[in-house]
């Protein structure tokens, strides 16, 4: 059981601040961490439910230059996808979203290969602005909202922007348009089994410019570990506990952790 790749519980409770921070544009897509676990079942799912999990309104041109910024450190690809896009998202464990901006100044989702969808559906997302891709998020107050379509605006072609997202759910599904499968599981589950079924999700998130089209290419990494393997020691442990207690309960309501709070709760109770 290896050691999950990012434990962002560490910089304290969520939060809904972007937290963005620039790396080096090399690291735009990651090294392949999950690779092994997902690549194979996210190539069956991007065939089997293409309607689900891709959806355009741009160009080809677009996404082609979109394809080419993904892969760029990758040896080149015969294989024939439908678009381009779709091509460089069946190489790399990232979903890969492009947004454009409207003559009204707002970011919109435009294109996407989004097969680890952390419960919402792109069918419904697309062609959103940047301010209902998640519906009514606590706290995103349109302050919060034009500040980060100003940061979107002030970003430059090869500027690469980073920030983590993490929740726990039941279970290690990555195809989850829908967290009411999940809950129920959770709901199942007696406490003596926590350890055994809660799983840390984890979203890596890049934010980039491309040079060409001026579209914001936007991607969404999922990384799923066992809970017990991010809390292997004491500190681990109490980083997450606080972290868990101190995120605000309206945004902790938004995530569903009260679905899962029996479950950490039994699980912290264990490694104490």
């Amino acid at each position: 059981m290896r050691r999950p790749p990012h434990l962002p519980f560490l910089e304290g409770p969520a939060s809904l601040s972007p937290g963005l921070k620039p790396i080096p544009a090399d690291r735009l897509i990651a090294p392949d961490t999950e690779a092994a676990a997902w690549l194979p079942e996210k190539r069956r799912i991007m065939q089997d439910h293409r309607d689900e999990v891709f959806a355009s309104q741009l160009p080809q041109a677009v996404l082609e230059e979109a394809a080419t910024l993904v892969t760029s450190h990758l040896p080149p690809s015969e294989e024939s996808w439908p678009t381009p896009l779709e091509r460089a998202a069946a190489l790399v464990s990232d979903d890969l979203c492009l947004l454009q901006r409207g003559g009204d100044g707002l970011w919109r989702l435009e294109a996407a290969s989004l097969v680890a969808p952390t419960f919402w559906l792109l069918s419904e997302k697309l062609g959103q602005p940047l301010a209902g891709l998640h519906g009514p998020v606590p706290g995103a107050n349109p302050e919060l909202v034009v500040r980060i379509a100003r940061m979107f605006d002030a970003i430059r072609p090869g500027q690469v922007l980073e920030r983590f997202n993490w929740t726990v759910q039941a279970g290690d599904a990555r195809f989850t348009p829908n967290s009411a499968p999940l809950k129920a599981l959770a709901a199942e589950v007696p406490d003596d089994a926590a350890l055994d079924v809660l799983h840390l999700r984890v979203e890596r998130q890049t934010i980039s410019k491309l040079p060409d089209s001026g579209l914001l290419l936007f991607t969404i990494r999922i990384v799923i570990d066992p809970l017990k393997a991010a809390l292997e020691t004491s500190e681990l442990v109490s980083a997450f506990r606080e972290a868990w207690n101190k995120t605000d309960p309206a945004l902790a309501t938004y995530k569903g952790w009260p679905h899962y709070e029996r479950l950490v709760n039994a699980a912290l109770r264990r490694l104490s």
